[in-house]
């Protein structure tokens, strides 16, 4: 919201038309929810877990983990715990039979640097599927393509390296063409060249069959609503199963 406030401070100080300003503003706004080069600001939901209590879950865990690592589509922003994806991927995992913990490790406003960052604090060694949801914040920024593959690179490298057996879904996203045709296009194309390149599995898009609905998204437009994730986990399970042993 800060960069907002300055942009709009900025364009006071010129000669324009409320709707000059309104065509300069608007499209700024859209990214305010991920911030703009400074740490994300979003509002959680009251049943958000902190770092700490995410990190003691999964250590404390004597079952096969399922580590679910990512933003706020993660996370479940705007919804309750239950309702996110990663607790209706636990239901699914109830109701066929395996012996799985998942694990909600998501936060809002991540970004593929933040996330990398934090990846040994919560990566032990009985997380067995490791589930890799991060992206669309570093595109909503503007964030050099480069720089996001190569994080999403030294994060695969970090797990395979740590966790030999560890299985790895990547999530394919992707983002709005506000910064252009180009970028998104390419933003698009990291996450099946990542998953290639390194022979792991691939959600083809997380958001398949939800995005752009406004009956499945919230106000935002950017984060589903209950409704949403159910689609959402259909989406993650077709991918999901195969890999899991009972």
């Amino acid at each position: 919201m800060v960069c907002l406030q300055i942009y709009v401070k900025m364009i006071s100080n010129e000669t324009y038309s409320p709707l000059a300003v309104f065509k300069l503003v608007f499209p700024l706004s859209i990214l305010v929810l991920f911030g703009c080069g400074e740490p994300a600001k979003e509002i959680k939901p009251m049943e958000v877990k902190p770092q700490k209590e995410i990190v003691e879950e999964v250590e404390s865990n004597s079952e096969q983990v399922i580590l679910c690592f990512g933003n706020s589509l993660t996370e479940g922003y705007g919804v309750k715990q239950k309702e996110a994806w990663p607790a209706l991927l636990q239901e699914k995992i109830d109701s066929n039979g395996y012996n799985y913990m998942v694990v909600n490790a998501g936060i809002s406003g991540e970004t593929t640097s933040g996330g990398k960052n934090r990846l040994s604090w919560v990566l032990k060694e009985n997380v067995k599927v490791f589930i890799l949801e991060l992206g669309p914040n570093d595109g909503l920024r503007g964030i050099p393509l480069t720089e996001t593959k190569a994080n999403l690179q030294e994060i695969i490298d970090t797990v395979k390296a740590k966790i030999p057996s560890a299985k790895i879904v990547l999530a394919g996203m992707q983002i709005p063409p506000n910064i252009g045709i180009e970028y998104t296009q390419e933003f698009k194309e990291i996450f099946p060249a990542l998953a290639d390149s390194n022979n792991i599995n691939l959600i083809p898009f997380l958001l398949e069959g939800v995005a752009g609905d406004p009956e499945l998204n919230q106000k935002d437009g950017i984060h589903p609503t209950p409704d949403g994730y159910k689609i959402v986990i259909n989406n993650v399970w077709n991918v999901v199963k195969p890999l899991l042993e009972k």
